[in-house]
């Protein structure tokens, strides 16, 4: 009876580990987290996704650092916007108030990099 019981244990403890897995398990699309939205770009797994995105004159777009590390969000020219240090679980948000196209990148990260695409 002993042996009928540990067994019944073991199969419950491999089930709670493998149902454990299946709930943590991460996808090329960003893992657990949902994809972002419209005006929302997601900092996972060391890169922004999506990579470029469009709004129109006047949208905020919003970033979110899903990843354990610090990012920033950095425009190239230097002189847009410039997060300063995001830390992991934190946001930053900028209102585009003028057409153009804006590259940005991590400082932390230099394969990090996006595109902010305005039009009017």
């Amino acid at each position: 009876m002993k042996k009928c019981f540990y067994i019944a244990i073991l199969l419950i403890s491999v089930s709670a580990v493998v149902s454990c897995s299946k709930k943590n398990s991460y996808s090329s699309g960003g893992g657990n987290n949902p994809p972002p939205s419209g005006n929302a770009v997601a900092m996972s797994g060391m890169a922004f996704g999506p990579a470029s995105i469009s709004v129109t004159v006047g949208t905020t777009v919003t970033w979110t650092n899903n990843d354990a590390m610090s990012h920033t969000v950095t425009s190239n020219d230097g002189t847009s916007f410039n997060s300063g240090t995001i830390a992991s679980g934190s946001t930053f948000s900028f209102k585009f108030m003028t057409a153009g196209t804006y590259a940005y990148h991590c400082t932390f990260h230099a394969g990090m990099t996006g595109t902010v695409v305005v039009t009017p």
